[in-house]
């Protein structure tokens, strides 16, 4: 189909192009619209709808400009993976020259695994002691304060309670809910 328009260098119409094509070319007149569009989709023909006609055409000249950019394209790729190779090249020469076995690497790295024994250790130790902790003891601390406080309020509700039972006429020989203590009072903070 492309070399219609190459041969040619003409602009044609969607009509024309049935007529030409099975002759020329021996493409079957039924698919000439559908290459005709891929050939469109894939912008190696140009097209243009003009009030009701539709035109299609395409240059040797665009084909030519089109391989150049996409030459110059994968030009500069080339060159970029080029330099990023080079300075990939230059990075793993210089890791290699700082990690060449020595004593003193040998004795630091044995160092540095002693380190990070003692450190898992230490940790471990440390949560041991995490009951000990004066951040937490102290959460206790204020939750006990709270605790007493409830339990105190309660007491009083109860006392609260068996007055106005009493008050109300009520018997001092039945006693309300379980038994309580007359003696039992308030809890010290």
């Amino acid at each position: 189909m492309m070399e219609i328009f190459f041969e040619t260098k003409d602009v044609f119409q969607l009509k024309d192009l049935e007529k030409i094509a099975p002759k020329e070319k021996g493409i079957t007149s039924m698919s000439v619209k559908e290459v005709l569009q891929s050939l469109v989709d894939d912008s190696m023909v140009d097209y243009e709808r003009i009030v009701t006609s539709n035109y299609y055409w395409v240059f040797p000249s665009k084909a030519l400009h089109a391989r150049k950019r996409k030459l110059e394209a994968l030009e500069s790729q080339l060159s970029e993976g080029s330099q990023k190779h080079a300075s990939l090249q230059e990075s793993i020469e210089k890791a290699k020259t700082g990690r060449c076995e020595t004593e003193e690497r040998t004795t630091l790295a044995k160092e540095l695994s002693s380190l990070r024994d003692q450190r898992e250790q230490l940790k471990a130790e440390v949560e041991k002691y995490k009951d000990c902790d004066p951040q937490v003891v102290e959460e206790i601390r204020q939750a006990n304060k709270v605790a007493k406080k409830a339990a105190n309020r309660w007491t009083d509700n109860i006392f609260a309670i068996k007055s106005n039972y009493y008050s109300a006429g009520g018997e001092r020989s039945l006693e309300v809910a379980p038994r309580i203590l007359e003696d039992q009072g308030h809890l010290i903070l």
